[in-house]
């Protein structure tokens, strides 16, 4: 912590034009990521709508001097340049898909999967009832002709022993109960 007075209002000053520097730096850079936005989605109205827009912070944040004036002017060059390349086609822009719309994308394809294997399933269970019932048809009139060819067997009967029972545990005899110790005397 600086001790003499100037030190200490330089800190306050220099403190402040942090502040409206960070300001300046970041209204441009908002400036810009709408642009660049605006460019990879292929929105060239759009583009063209903001630039004038984007190359006035530019230059405002130059002359506050919060960066470089060649780094503004490299800055609203490479803007320029790829609008003009995506108009004269030099450039093809393919547009970018965000995390989100990546994500329903999948949910989709996955719930056409389950839509699918449900009708496979239903499929399955209308063909199998169809076939149970063509069963059940052809299975009366075969009962029939089993009925008359088959002979009745007698059952056989198993033989089953008797359980043994396991003889009763020998009781333990009481134990015999101690005298209790007589306390001693003095």
């Amino acid at each position: 912590m600086p001790n003499i007075k100037s030190a200490k209002k330089r800190v306050l000053v220099i403190q402040k034009k942090n502040l409206q520097n960070r300001m300046l730096l970041s209204a441009m850079k908002t400036e810009i990521k709408k642009i660049n936005n605006a460019i990879d989605t292929n929105n060239l109205p759009l583009a063209d709508k903001l630039l004038p827009d984007v190359f006035s912070i530019i230059d405002k944040t130059a002359s506050k001097g919060a960066i470089h004036p060649n780094a503004a002017a490299n800055k609203k060059s490479a803007i320029a340049k790829r609008i003009s390349d995506i108009k004269s086609g030099k450039l093809v822009i393919t547009i970018k898909k965000t995390n989100e719309q990546i994500a329903a994308e999948k949910a989709r394809a996955a719930a056409a999967v389950r839509e699918k294997q449900k009708a496979e399933q239903a499929k399955k269970q209308a063909e199998k009832a169809v076939a149970k019932a063509e069963a059940a048809k052809t299975k009366g009139k075969d009962d029939k002709k089993k009925l008359d060819k088959k002979v009745e067997k007698p059952k056989e009967v198993k033989e089953t022993k008797p359980k043994e029972e396991k003889p009763a545990k020998a009781e333990k005899a009481p134990k015999p109960e101690k005298p209790a110790k007589e306390p001693k005397k003095k």
